[in-house]
């Protein structure tokens, strides 16, 4: 039975947009995944090393019949595929893919964290994501993830970007 995965991506190189359309497209033509949903797109500042481009990120939602392990090692693959150097933690990057939520699964692994650990404090991933599923609740309090966006403290964070400016 498939579950709804929600997979955070973000470029700070190159040419961001067709980078997300592109890895957006891999996802989508991964074994047993269908992409249904993709957020708008959104300029953020980086976090961390903020010496560096700004951010393109979005959020996509997809079906897969995956384990959240196997959905985790294809999204790496797709990165390493798509020329992502991890040569500096924080750095700029060709592409981020971050596997946020598997249906309302829970895990802590060595390789994989479920929700991911710090997606409740950024808003480059809830905006994007309350966008394309409203009804999304933290599996592990039930907290709607739209109260959990709105008690953060206000942010100038990031804009949403018109691909066709």
């Amino acid at each position: 039975m498939p579950e709804r995965a929600h997979i955070a991506l973000g470029s700070n190189m190159g040419h961001r947009e067709a980078m997300i359309a592109e890895a957006t497209m891999r996802i989508d033509n991964l074994p047993e995944t269908d992409v249904t949903k993709i957020s708008s797109l959104y300029e953020t500042r980086p976090v961390g090393k903020v010496d560096q481009p700004l951010f393109l990120n979005a959020v996509a939602e997809a079906w897969t019949d995956l384990s959240p392990e196997r959905l985790l090692g294809e999204l790496l693959a797709i990165e390493t595929v798509m020329g992502r150097a991890r040569t500096e933690p924080n750095g700029p990057r060709l592409i981020d893919l971050d596997l946020l939520l598997v249906g309302d699964q829970t895990c802590q692994t060595e390789a994989l964290i479920l929700p991911h650990p710090r997606m409740a404090e950024r808003h480059f991933v809830l905006v994007p994501l309350t966008e394309i599923s409203p009804d999304l609740q933290h599996p592990q309090t039930g907290q709607p993830w739209t109260e959990i966006l709105e008690a953060l403290p206000a942010t100038d964070w990031g804009q949403v970007v018109d691909p066709d400016e």
